[in-house]
Parts: structure tokens; sequence; C-alpha cells
């Protein structure tokens, strides 16, 4: 693949490239830039296949980048310093990022990822979300992009009524009746929705907590929903759970 580094700090320029020559990625480094101007100028000229692409520039953003090209048929991959309103929007959204120091084992992983996609034409999609996300850092509904076998689904998080385990796999339940199946464990979107309203009651549940209808005592414990499911409450997680529900 052909990559063009995009990053103001020439030691993380260096770093990158000196990495991607020892990892046996076969990747070739076409173009560096240190500027979001400097950036596009390169891309233009290069078209690469991949970016790696800095967050804060002297001149702007890679997100003030990405918004100047007219048609983006590269893939990208982000480095940042640790950023959590960023990190958290880059997870919401599906997007590969990397932090600073870059950790070689997970550039390979990113670099192979990045080669094996074919969800390029959803990338615009995926950005979309990206910066949603961005521009709404301090609101307490995310977009969630959720990738099927056959489609990619920009979900708001104040749709999500639950999320269901099934065999490694993870149920989305929408408040339109629409059901999400996605190949990513339910652990992985418990620590995404995180402080965003959702709890998870039981190993193969987890709620937004904003469509409960009611608690039933009965047959030790379950939760109603608003559309009369009813979600049990694993034994363990019951005293914190009734806690939770006096504080809302």
């Amino acid at each position: 693949m052909r990559v063009i580094i995009i990053d103001d700090e020439e030691r993380t320029r260096k770093s990158l490239q000196n990495l991607l020559k020892i990892s046996n990625t076969d990747t070739l480094v076409i173009a560096e830039a240190d500027t979001v101007k400097s950036g596009i100028q390169a891309i233009k000229e290069h078209l690469p296949d991949l970016v790696l692409l800095d967050i804060n520039m002297p001149d702007g953003t890679g997100f003030d980048l990405l918004k100047q090209i007219d048609s983006i048929s590269f893939k990208i991959i982000f480095i940042t310093a640790y950023e959590e309103y960023a990190v958290k929007a880059f997870e919401f959204s599906a997007i590969d990022y990397l932090l600073k120091p870059v950790d070689p084992a997970k550039l390979i992983e990113a670099i192979e990822k990045a080669r094996h996609a074919v969800e390029q034409e959803n990338l615009s999609l995926k950005l979309k979300a990206l910066f949603a996300n961005l521009d709404n850092a301090d609101s307490h509904t995310k977009k969630l992009v959720l990738k099927t076998a056959e489609n990619i689904y920009i979900v708001s998080t104040s749709d999500i009524f639950r999320c269901e385990s099934d065999c490694g796999y993870t149920q989305f339940f929408l408040q339109d009746g629409k059901k999400i199946l996605v190949s990513r464990n339910l652990k992985d979107y418990e620590e995404m929705l995180n402080g965003f309203g959702f709890y998870r009651i039981h190993q193969s549940h987890l709620i937004n907590l904003r469509y409960i209808d009611h608690y039933s005592k009965l047959d030790g414990g379950a939760v109603v929903m608003k559309d009369k499911t009813n979600i049990p409450v694993a034994r363990r997680k019951k005293e914190d759970f009734l806690k939770l529900l006096e504080m809302i």
C-alpha cells in the first residue's frame, strides 16, 4: 500500500516511517506532510491508498483536512494523543485510530485491517457519524455505527432499547422495532455505552435505562421494558441496580 504520513511532529513522522519499514506490512511511504494545507496537496498529488493522519496541526485538524477533500478514495488511520472525547467519537463511528506513542503491534494490526477492508464505499458514512459525534461532544446522545454482514447502520444511542448477547454477537433492539445483529460481543458495547444511560443488568443483557417501564419483584426480580419485554436481573447486580433506580 502507498502511504502518506500527515503529522506536525517530525519525530512522529520518522517513527512511523521506521516502524513501517521494519513491520513487513508491504507498505511504501510516498510522501509526508506537517500541516492541513500540505497534507491536502500531498494527497491530491500522490493519490495514496492509505493516510496516517494526525488530529491536531498548526493550521487546523485532520478533520478539517478531510472536509476539504471532495472524494475520499483512500483509507484512513488517525494518529492522536489521548483525548477522551475524540477516542469515544472514533469508537462510536467505527473508525480506526492509534494513540501516541504508537504501539508497533497495533500499527501492524491497523495496517492489515485497512489492507483487507472492503468497505471503502462506506467511509463517507462513518465520517459523517464521526463529525456528528465530535460536533456534539457534550451530548448524551451519540451516533453509533453498526456493521452487519450486509449493511452499515448509523443509529442514535437514544433509539436503542436494549442489547442482547448472542453467542459472541450482539443483537440490538431499536425503538422502531428493528433488530440489528453485529459480530462484536456485548462487553465491547457495555464499555462504549458506559456513561450514556445504559446498564448491564445481566450477563446477556444491556438496557437503556430511559426505556424501563417498571421493576418486577417476581421470580427473583426482572425489569419490564416499555415494549413489555421482561429482562432478568442477575442476582449479583440486583442490589446495585435497585440503588440506581432510586437515583433516576
